[in-house]
């Protein structure tokens, strides 16, 4: 009862088709003439970027921008969560002055 049990593969049913045969094919090879010259593809110009010395310049300005802009968020997220945690504890402490204050004049 508490054994498991392996499934086991049922066999096929159904229409089977054998695995095709693959038959070689004859490798014809050729001699290259001496008469005929081999066609040769130019290469392949790729774009290159010209960096000027303004591009370079706007580049470096680019990234002291975005370096700026997200420290500065970074440094405002962290300000917002401490001053939240220091609102937190300064409400926690009233709270606690208000039941201990509450509980001497009983």
């Amino acid at each position: 009862m508490f054994k498991p049990k392996v499934p086991t593969m049922p066999q096929p049913t159904g229409l089977i088709t054998p695995p095709a045969a693959v038959e070689p094919t004859a490798v014809v090879q050729r001699t290259p003439q001496s008469s005929t010259p081999l066609a040769t593809q130019p290469p392949t110009t790729r774009p290159t970027v010209q960096l000027t010395p303004g591009s370079a310049l706007a580049l470096v300005g680019g990234g002291a921008a975005v370096v700026l802009v997200v420290g500065a968020v970074l440094v405002s997220m962290l300000l917002a969560v401490a001053i939240t945690g220091a609102s937190v504890a300064i409400c926690a402490l009233v709270i606690r002055s208000l039941i201990a204050s509450d509980n001497q004049h009983r």
